[in-house]
């Protein structure tokens, strides 16, 4: 593929991955802000509990099979197949294991309708087998727009769902149903956009051969999700289902900008280096302006929310809110490092070493059993502090581990995101500072916006910062095509 189409099909995918969580994720956060006004943290705290078992489910479903369809250059129908097949077969195993296993779930957590709520919700987990396969067509065309066209009406249905259901008085089952339905709409549009239907044959070759790449990221993504979800468990044992909801209204908001940066470049940049693998220099460069440009926004948008954390709680939720502004800040500081996970991580894929991408995820486990034990024997704020250091930790391990194949070392890469990190700190002090004038919040939080945003621009328009230009250029190419279209 030449340079130029390179460019413009990265440029045109990150436009439409991001316009996707931007719309899509944005819909859904205003009706989060809806449902967490008309919900309680205990409701909320019920479906955190819900979801750890539903995202181990996915996981395990979703096998790492996709990941190896997308690598992979010669992909045949068969290989779609079979890969449909295996994942609708382990859905409908682990829909019956999550069926089985509600009782003593519910036993586990001492709440009792966590039985039907589970039964109903692992539905989902059958859904989600169904889309896998039309998704990953369109990804491996580098077809965003037409996935940001599926999220969006998922997300429009699902919102109107859930408000409704929530109207009418039902708790919890309002956060289930728009759940659900999400999931639902966006599956069936992706099967009618994607123009794919399975032929219904199954090849054990083809298995053979995907799961020799995709075994291992089933692995790891498995531990990761067990990992990170063992947090809502030791919060939801050793806590009150209230204190968990607090966390989980914390964890969506941090994840809002933070999990969908990461998605985006996920998406996008694993299909569109894979096609570049056997171009070491091409990728070098394309690697570094990535984490560069992607680093820049994190830092900004993630160290920026912790330093007007507590008037935006208050002003979007409401005071009952409040106590989650703590774990929010910390946690707004650990998960900032996503993106940079990700692109570490999609490199050894694209490398074709997944087998070290399985090794580093153990070990990056084990030492994050150390936050866990703060969290049970000491308190939930040094477990979100432990997971800030750990963090790092992992970061180092990855870029070290990823760095060597293209010559971009971690020092190279902290040199790199320095100057972002240094301009989105002090930002986000002179923010938080901002916050301690006594004003209404209403007022603060513009005045917070403002100014942080203007310190940004200011700083990037006087020192032409690389990666500013970088998305400066994005920005106005996707607008000049716009135009002509």
């Amino acid at each position: 593929m030449p340079r130029t189409s390179y460019r413009d099909t990265t440029i045109k995918g990150v436009g439409w991955s991001f316009t996707d969580s931007i719309l899509s994720q944005g819909i859904t956060f205003l009706v989060g802000i809806v449902l967490a006004r008309m919900l309680s943290p205990e409701e909320y705290g019920l479906l955190g509990i819900l979801m750890i078992f539903i995202l181990i489910s996915e996981s395990i479903v979703n096998s790492g099979l996709s990941s190896a369809l997308i690598r992979k250059k010669d992909a045949t129908a068969l290989d779609f197949s079979t890969v449909f097949i295996t994942n609708l077969v382990l859905s409908f195993v682990m829909y019956g294991v999550l069926f089985a296993c509600a009782p003593l779930i519910s036993l586990f957590f001492e709440k009792s309708q966590l039985t039907i709520l589970l039964r109903v919700m692992g539905i989902i987990v059958i859904i989600n087998a169904l889309s896998l396969v039309p998704l990953t067509t369109l990804t491996r065309k580098v077809d965003f727009k037409t996935i940001a066209i599926c999220s969006l009406s998922a997300a429009i249905a699902s919102g109107a769902v859930g408000i409704y259901v929530a109207y009418m008085g039902y708790g919890v089952w309002a956060l289930v149903a728009q759940q659900m339905t999400r999931q639902l709409t966006n599956t069936i549009a992706l099967w009618i956009a994607s123009r794919w239907f399975p032929a219904l044959r199954f090849s054990v070759e083809s298995f053979k051969e995907l799961w020799g790449f995709g075994w291992k990221l089933l692995v790891s993504r498995l531990i990761h999700t067990i990992w990170t979800d063992i947090y809502k468990v030791v919060i939801g044992k050793c806590y009150s289902p209230a204190t968990l909801g607090q966390y989980t209204q914390a964890h969506l908001y941090a994840n809002l900008f933070s999990r969908n940066m990461t998605n985006v470049i996920q998406r996008v940049s694993y299909p569109v280096l894979s096609k570049m693998q056997d171009e070491k220099e091409r990728m070098r460069e394309a690697y570094r302006q990535i984490i560069k440009v992607t680093m820049l926004v994190t830092f900004v948008f993630m160290f920026g929310l912790a330093g007007c954390a507590k008037s935006f709680i208050f002003v979007l939720v409401g005071d009952k809110w409040l106590p989650c502004v703590g774990y929010l800040q910390i946690l707004c500081f650990s998960m900032s490092l996503y993106p940079l996970h990700a692109i570490n991580l999609n490199m050894l894929q694209v490398q074709g070493r997944s087998d070290l991408f399985l090794k580093l995820e153990i070990i990056k486990k084990c030492v994050a059993v150390i936050p866990i034990l703060l969290g049970i024997f000491i308190d939930i704020y040094w477990m979100l502090i432990g997971s800030v250091v750990t963090g790092w930790f992992a970061y180092y391990l990855n870029a070290y581990y990823s760095g060597p194949f293209l010559q971009y070392s971690i020092w190279a890469q902290i040199k790199d995101i320095l100057p972002s990190m240094a301009l989105a700190l002090v930002m986000a002090a002179i923010v938080y500072f901002i916050g301690w004038l006594p004003l209404s919040y209403y007022i603060l939080l513009p005045i917070q916006v403002v100014c942080g945003a203007a310190i940004v621009f200011g700083f990037c328009e006087t020192t032409k910062m690389d990666e500013y230009i970088q998305i400066k250029r994005i920005a106005l190419n996707m607008l000049f095509k716009r135009k002509q279209q």
